[in-house]
């Protein structure tokens, strides 16, 4: 639990629990997804302290802003001592709104569906569209 000056971006993304894995964090990199102060951000780019880093994971662009480098996974009850979450209200709003959407559901237990259920989860599907 050292602190280091520099750190790779993906094992920060990883060891302050923005990803759950170090290879999703890389990956997301690599498609674009990370920004470091405006600048797309490959998964070997080094952070220091005060960058601003923007993580665009759907529906929501989170930013954060490095407060300390660590290259260890640590407890959820310290990130904050890592990483400040700057991203803005409207943001976190999109997230709570995505939550909302009715979802179907089957009682545990009750099997496949049959045709006739299928095709009625098919017609929900299609009006959602």
């Amino acid at each position: 639990m050292h602190p280091v000056d520099e750190v790779r971006i993906d094992k920060w993304l990883w060891s302050v629990r923005v990803y759950k894995t170090r290879s999703e964090a890389a990956e997301a990199c690599k498609k674009g997804r990370v920004k470091v102060n405006g600048m797309e951000a490959k998964p070997s780019r080094d952070v220091r302290i005060n960058d601003i880093i923007t993580i665009r994971k759907s529906p929501v662009v989170y930013t954060f802003r490095v407060i300390g480098s660590i290259s260890n996974r640590q407890p959820a009850k310290l990130v904050e001592n890592f990483a400040e979450n700057l991203t803005p209200q409207e943001e976190l709003d999109k997230l709570n709104a995505n939550s909302s959407v009715v979802t179907m559901v089957r009682e545990k237990g009750a099997g496949r569906p049959t045709k006739r259920d299928r095709r009625k989860i098919g017609e929900l599907n299609e009006e959602d569209d």
